[in-house]
């Protein structure tokens, strides 16, 4: 797994690669001139191993295109958000004031992105959300160069509600951090969930990032609800699925959650996460030629698994490049750019997919069962859901 150092790296390296081996007619002076792409993603805290992920698939979308998005080389300027949502409009503002970079791609943390989505609308700066999935971001706070190659928060979380149902749960606890990636999972699994008739006993919330689950734990085994429903990620997601293990509820009240509980950390979590079934837009075992090309060529640079994560950050690069090859590699007319954007069919490791209005992937939602350490895919939750984007008015670019 590469730090952030090591990506600063590889992303001049590949720049240099790109501009000395490419030979473009000097008519095409203003195309040739080198992208500034802004990463700002999280490479401390507990989710630095999702914004790793992240970097690493946009990176090894950037190789296979020869070091180049739309025939334009590239040149990276990177910040460590820190998940810190104080933080994100300063760190933003760096990228777009200071390094003058032409687009944003980042983040995780949904505080954090909302930070830059007002920062990328105030500024007319193209925004690329390659995780984050505030509902807002592509709802209310929608915009012409705002683009999101995951999900909306409703997205993975809306199925679950449907398939606990269908296994016959009837009661269900939830619990997530108090934040906004785990309340609007928590929102939109009820929905889902109440609207079949099941019923929330409770819901349950700590402060982002605490890890201290035992006393919910405990009033989880008093109140003896037919099912839990959870929102956590990273190394969150770890200490929670070992907790309930330890505390000998795996076998007892079954657990579900959005495919976060389980993306990217099942070495860590062992045997606690084993026969645990979530619902996400990715998972192992999708059986098409891109998928199985992506996974060799990311282990084969990188030396670990991809996960949802790296497959978000490569779906960035292929949405910038795709748009960029449509308009010749020109970054000034952005009309025309996002009008190209907006109609890329996306071959993705997750399957092909499609930009909604609102500027958010439809895209299926696969049921996943963790077996050994893969989140396997074992059906379609929901085909090609699209986010109801509600409240979202796109203005004119």
């Amino acid at each position: 797994m590469t730090d952030r150092r090591q990506f600063i790296q590889q992303a001049g390296l590949l720049a240099a690669a790109a501009a000395t081996g490419s030979l473009m007619p000097s008519i095409a002076r203003a195309q040739t001139a080198k992208l500034r792409v802004g990463m700002m993603l999280p490479y401390t805290g507990t989710y630095a191993s999702l914004g790793t992920a992240i970097t690493q698939g946009f990176n090894l979308a950037v190789e296979e295109n020869g070091g180049m998005l739309g025939g334009r080389a590239i040149d990276f300027f990177t910040v460590d958000d820190e998940s810190e949502p104080s933080k994100a409009t300063d760190n933003a503002n760096k990228l777009v004031q200071r390094d003058k970079v032409d687009l944003l791609v980042g983040t995780v943390h949904s505080g954090v992105v909302m930070a830059m989505v007002k920062v990328a609308r105030d500024n007319g700066t193209l925004l690329i959300i390659p995780n984050a999935g505030a509902n807002a971001a592509t709802g209310g706070q929608c915009a012409p160069n705002i683009f999101r190659t995951s999900f909306s928060n409703w997205q993975p979380a809306h199925p679950m509600g449907k398939v606990m149902y269908e296994r016959g749960h009837r009661k269900a606890v939830t619990l997530t951090w108090k934040y906004g990636a785990g309340e609007e999972s928590i929102e939109s699994f009820k929905e889902g969930f109440t609207k079949l008739g099941g019923s929330i006993v409770k819901e349950m919330y700590l402060p982002f990032p605490n890890v201290e689950f035992q006393p919910f734990i405990t009033e989880i085994a008093s109140l003896k609800p037919d099912a839990v429903f959870v929102f956590f990620a990273g190394g969150g997601a770890v200490k929670f699925t070992k907790d309930y293990a330890a505390a000998g509820l795996k076998d007892k009240i079954p657990l579900y959650g959005s495919g976060f509980l389980t993306d990217g950390t099942l070495e860590a979590q062992g045997a606690s996460a084993q026969g645990l079934l979530t619902t996400l837009h990715y998972g192992d075992g999708i059986e098409n030629a891109k998928n199985k090309l992506f996974r060799y060529n990311y282990g084969k640079k990188y030396g670990v698994q991809a996960d949802v994560y790296a497959v978000q950050g490569y779906d960035a690069a292929l949405l910038l490049h795709g748009g960029l090859n449509a308009v010749k590699g020109s970054f000034g007319d952005r009309k025309a750019l996002y009008s190209a954007m907006e109609k890329v069919k996306i071959d993705s490791p997750r399957g092909p997919w499609t930009m909604s209005k609102a500027h958010n992937p439809i895209q299926d939602i696969y049921l996943r069962r963790v077996e050994g350490n893969a989140n396997q895919v074992i059906g379609v939750a929901w085909k090609a859901l699209e986010d109801p984007a509600r409240g979202c008015k796109m203005s004119a670019a």
